[in-house]
């Protein structure tokens, strides 16, 4: 890949510097667009082809080629994987379209772009090894199979090593008679597919508008490090995720999918749905996402999936109850619904210090914050909120646990717990502060002198396979408790939901989590 990089801009450096010409090319030039085609589907689509079929001979084929048939599932960037000698004679077959216009006179700038951009495109296409080509185009113009090769053709080639020799069109297989037999039954075997029923879906949205990127399907560079560690040169492609936003926003009207893992023979993958942040606080969404959750809830359903887990703001109380809004519509959904909160709930239990005396809980209106309270006072903690959280709290905890809920005190703790922990709260907090986060989003960081934990998340097990991204703000190879609960649950084969006012079993879903290889981040 640097190879042709670097090669490429040699080569139109020295055109550059060699032929006075270029320099005064036209932007456009229609002939030379058309000369630029007819050179490519023959010189060059003739010469490839014969010396494709040349490097399959042992002789070459041992020295040269087999570098590039080492790749029998190709993807992507096998297409540019060549020894360097091979490669060289590729450059001087696509110079030929792009030099003889130019010595014609009929050179442009725009048209040796596009060519380049043709070739590249093509040539990825052709190794990306999925069928991404539908049936209509060629039925509504059926000389096209001949002048444009598919995936799956060119998939034939690594695999049967002795057919479809040709570059990109592949009208000279037909003509020497090296067209795989099979190829067409492939190409109707592989638009039909087997579609991979996972056992269990993460369901999560994107977050800001850089966050396009951050998924698998992005840019790997920057989704294989955390969001809040963002690479310089994304501001420079800012207006790209505006408008994939805005596209998403107009025509996104199902979750897709991002990613696929597996842990062992478990089959896990992430659903998207189009949706921001920033959307779920607007009033009049709500009702679109809602659809779009239960859409996917539904899809999962019908496909068998065993659990899905809602991710993020999907599972917000004031959308749909935590879920409990779909349980209740859909009495007899298969798929069992997952908040996370019991693990969740757990993971920053297990994060306060065993000789923690008192708390400062700040908030208390969540699912999780009550019941870190709850455990906290029957622990025998002091857990000391403002006036308004005590007064909804006091009625959910027992007779004998609710003295040591209090709203005020002498005393400031050094434990400070919360969905949300405002600037003012932090500046209030003592020195050497700890602050944990309780939902999925972390805190602000406004402190040097304190200790901030990540929000709820576990580091995954080394089984875990095709981890190529990092979760949002999380470091590689960890997870936030939300999604590794969906994926206990389903590992432990438990039967209930966990959403609405329902929450697994603290102590009982921490160990199953243990047991299944995922571990705390760090030890209280």
């Amino acid at each position: 890949w640097d190879d042709q990089i670097i090669l490429s801009g040699l080569y139109f450096y020295l055109a550059y510097a060699a032929i006075p010409s270029v320099r005064l090319m036209p932007m456009w030039e229609t002939k030379g667009a058309i000369i630029m085609a007819l050179l490519h589907a023959g010189p060059v689509e003739f010469l490839y082809y014969w010396f494709h079929r040349a490097l399959h001979h042992h002789f070459l084929y041992s020295r040269y080629h087999s570098h590039h048939h080492a790749s029998i599932v190709t993807e992507p960037i096998t297409s540019v994987i060549h020894p360097f000698a091979e490669m060289l004679v590729y450059f001087l077959l696509f110079l030929i379209p792009m030099l003889i216009p130019i010595l014609m006179g009929y050179g442009s700038i725009l048209g040796i772009v596009l060519y380049v951009a043709y070739i590249d495109f093509m040539n990825n296409m052709g190794h990306c090894n999925f069928e991404l080509l539908p049936k209509w185009i060629f039925q509504v113009f059926p000389p096209l199979k001949y002048l444009m090769y598919t995936p799956s053709y060119h998939s034939l080639h690594h695999t049967q090593f002795r057919t479809n020799y040709s570059l990109f069109m592949p009208f000279y297989d037909y003509i020497y008679n090296t067209m795989d037999k099979s190829t067409d039954e492939l190409y109707e075997r592989t638009l039909i597919g087997t579609e991979e029923t996972p056992d269990v879906v993460h369901l999560t949205h994107m977050t800001t508008l850089q966050s396009t990127y951050h998924l698998r399907v992005g840019i790997a560079s920057i989704a294989s490090r955390p969001s809040d560690n963002p690479v310089w040169y994304v501001w420079m492609i800012w207006p790209m995720a505006w408008l994939s936003m805005v596209l998403a926003w107009i025509y996104g009207s199902s979750a897709f999918v991002v990613e696929s893992l597996k842990l062992k023979k478990f089959k896990m993958q992430t659903w998207v749905i189009p949706r921001y942040n920033f959307q779920y606080g607007l009033i009049r969404e709500r009702e679109s996402i809602n659809r779009l959750i239960e859409k996917a809830i539904l899809d999962a359903d019908v496909r068998g999936v065993k659990v899905l887990s809602l991710g993020l703001l999907n599972q917000a109380k004031q959308l749909n109850g935590n879920g409990e809004l779909f349980t209740h519509k859909y009495p007899k959904l298969g798929v069992r619904l997952v908040d996370g909160s019991g693990l969740a709930t757990a993971v920053v239990l297990k994060s306060i210090p065993s000789d923690t005396k008192h708390v400062f809980l700040c908030g208390g209106s969540s699912k999780v914050e009550r019941a870190i309270a709850t455990a906290l006072c029957e622990r025998g903690v002091q857990v000391i909120m403002n006036q308004k959280e005590y007064d909804m709290l006091k009625l959910r905890v027992s007779e004998s646990s609710i003295a040591y809920l209090k709203f005020s005190s002498d005393e400031t703790p050094q434990i400070w717990i919360g969905d949300i922990i405002d600037d003012k709260q932090q500046m209030g907090a003592p020195k050497g502060a700890t602050f944990i986060p309780t939902s999925q989003f972390p805190l602000k960081r406004m402190r040097k002198d304190c200790t901030y934990l990540s929000s709820p998340a576990m580091k995954i097990p080394e089984a875990m396979q095709n981890v190529h991204t990092c979760e949002n703000w999380l470091p590689r190879r960890v997870m936030s408790a939300w999604r590794i609960a969906g994926m206990v649950h389903a590992l432990e084969g438990w039967d209930m939901h966990e959403c609405g006012d329902d929450m697994m079993d603290i102590e009982k879903v921490w160990s199953a989590a243990i047991k299944h290889g995922f571990t705390p981040l760090s030890k209280a």
